[in-house]
């Protein structure tokens, strides 16, 4: 066990995103003093099957931690925590990569998160109304493990399922390169592939699904031992994960999180005091933490088990140790603002503006939106017909149903700056209801929910986190420290290192309340009209499925 901690001692934080390895440097106060980031491969071979390279993965991990452990005494860093998206690693029996395409081509050995290939194998599995459904909102999704897996056996059983000797998540991965331990984090098993932390792996599910070759070994493949998100893993960096870290052999690393759940941590657990909050002085079940960039989920917590439909969870200490879990989430949210914006006819012109400008093309659009809006009251109204549907990627929660498509209601023969601002403006705003549509799911089933808590990339755009706070009529508090989730990630290292004595004790020294942005309750009446057309629109589109079936 490592000593007493030094006044200037810190953490490594790193996460795995969709696209780029993050690290950061973060002190026992939660001070990011650096950050680095290199982007990462993806493959898309075909639609909807992304792929990434562990080997990859763990390269740019290793050069971010060096880049921001550059000149700092290997003494002084304690610990380190990595987070990663829930994607599917396929290693051999000797550790190697395993290809998970037609293509044989093994370097892309991990099925990304959002990769939906598997959506055939989601249904047959909710088809099957096994018990461990319940924890999922009674619905299998794509992007968990299970149906991931169930593909890789029915159309890559030579090259792939007779070759595999390690399923990983990729969190699990990380800890297990840097330390050679093959423990899971209760975090990744239990919301991604059915464990229950108190009975263990379901024999009888993996075998009604036709995968009970996973059983075999006592679990080998898939996990046999599991520790709780924060606790030690092994006895810390090997020599070999050291050196390529640049950090001491034997530095603590802390059992892993999916990377919106190292976000929660990193804001969920912020002292507020002074800031007039409705959830000042009430526990922390009385906050969503709000997780958006490419995908956004919803991180709610409650001292019992709340089943709510279409969300996933309750998951017993997932995130925060004795509380338990549910995590509502929307597939496309930042990738949707790319798609919409990137997508439009007068995007070059967007682009060109903005580049002139010197600003980022979501900065060139709110400005531009504050000009367009001078003859309104507030900007928000100047969506009153147009409408959008988010779902361009199916609905994660609370209606858990991939065949869902977008939908775009109010388009003219137009293909102005002007209109791509109001489809931006649009979209945002349909994003925020979703959350809104989240929120009311988990209220109906009984929590309490009072404050939102947003990080992740969009919370650093002004007009995402206003819409949010308008949509909801909530206060949306964003973190001190922009790079919350690495923050989360580096709770994990304090923890691990013994430096803190719980997760709820390493949250709160080190997440921190950075700005409040209030809801304009001027806008209340607009939004209840806005809210009522955003349900019509999922009502809608069933019924003209319903009539193309006839």
């Amino acid at each position: 066990m490592p000593g007493p901690p030094s006044a200037d001692c810190c953490y490594v934080g790193v996460d795995v995103g969709s696209c780029s390895v993050r690290a950061a440097l973060v002190t026992r106060d939660g001070c990011v003093k650096a950050t680095a980031e290199e982007p990462i491969a993806v493959w898309t071979p075909q639609p909807d099957h992304y792929e990434h390279s562990s080997a990859d993965i763990w390269r740019k991990c290793c050069s971010s931690v060096k880049k921001v452990t550059e000149g700092v005494e290997k003494d002084r860093v304690r610990g380190i925590g990595f987070d990663a998206t829930c994607s599917l690693v396929v290693l051999d029996q000797n550790f190697q990569p395993v290809a998970v395409n037609k293509d044989g081509v093994k370097e892309r050995n991990v099925v990304m998160w959002m990769d939906h290939r598997a959506l055939d194998q989601a249904s047959r599995i909710t088809a099957t109304g096994h018990s461990v459904l319940t924890s999922v909102g009674g619905v299998m999704s794509p992007e968990m493990q299970p149906p991931k897996l169930l593909w890789l056996k029915e159309n890559l059983r030579e090259s792939c399922w007779k070759e595999a000797a390690h399923f990983f998540d990729l969190p699990d991965f990380l800890s297990w390169k840097a330390t050679g331990s093959l423990a899971r984090s209760l975090c990744t098993l239990i919301c991604k592939w059915t464990y229950s932390p108190s009975e263990g792996w379901n024999d009888n599910f993996w075998t009604s699904i036709g995968l009970e070759d996973l059983v075999e070994n006592n679990h080998s493949k898939i996990g046999e031992q599991t520790c709780c998100p924060g606790s030690p893993v092994g006895g810390g960096l090997t020599r070999e994960a050291a050196a390529d870290l640049g950090l001491n052999p034997g530095t603590a690393v802390g059992a892993s999180l999916i990377d919106a759940h190292a976000g929660g941590l990193g804001v969920i657990g912020a002292d507020v005091s002074g800031h007039h909050l409705p959830c000042e002085n009430q526990p922390v079940t009385s906050r969503v933490a709000l997780i958006c960039g490419t995908s956004s989920c919803h991180m709610a917590v409650s001292q019992k088990p709340l089943f709510v439909p279409g969300v996933w969870g309750p998951y017993l200490s997932a995130m925060v140790p004795g509380l338990w879990l549910n995590e509502g989430g929307q597939s496309a949210t930042g990738g949707l603002i790319d798609h919409v914006v990137k997508g439009h006819a007068a995007f070059p012109l967007l682009k060109e503006q903005a580049e002139k400008s010197g600003q980022h093309v979501h900065s060139f659009l709110n400005r531009y939106l504050e000009e367009l809006s001078k003859d309104k009251k507030h900007l928000d109204l100047l969506t009153d017909g147009l409408h959008v549907w988010p779902d361009f990627h199916g609905n994660r929660s609370p209606l858990a149903d991939q065949s869902l498509k977008g939908m775009v209601v109010g388009l003219t023969l137009s293909q102005t700056l002007d209109d791509l601002a109001l489809l931006y403006l649009a979209t945002l705003q349909a994003v925020a209801l979703g959350t809104r549509h989240v929120l009311d799911a988990m209220r109906e089933a009984g929590h309490d929910i009072t404050t939102l808590f947003l990080c992740g990339g969009l919370s650093k755009n002004p007009l995402f986190v206003q819409m949010h706070a308008n949509v909801t009529g909530l206060p949306v508090v964003l973190p001190a420290e922009r790079e919350a989730v690495l923050v989360g990630a580096a709770v994990l290292g304090a923890c691990a290192s013994c430096d803190c004595s719980s997760i709820q004790e390493a949250m709160e020294k080190m997440g921190k309340v950075g700005k409040v942005i209030r809801p304009n309750l001027d806008l209340a009446s607009f939004y209840r009209k806005k809210y009522a057309v955003f349900l019509r629109l999922y009502v809608h589109q069933r019924e003209y499925a319903a009539l193309m079936r006839d």
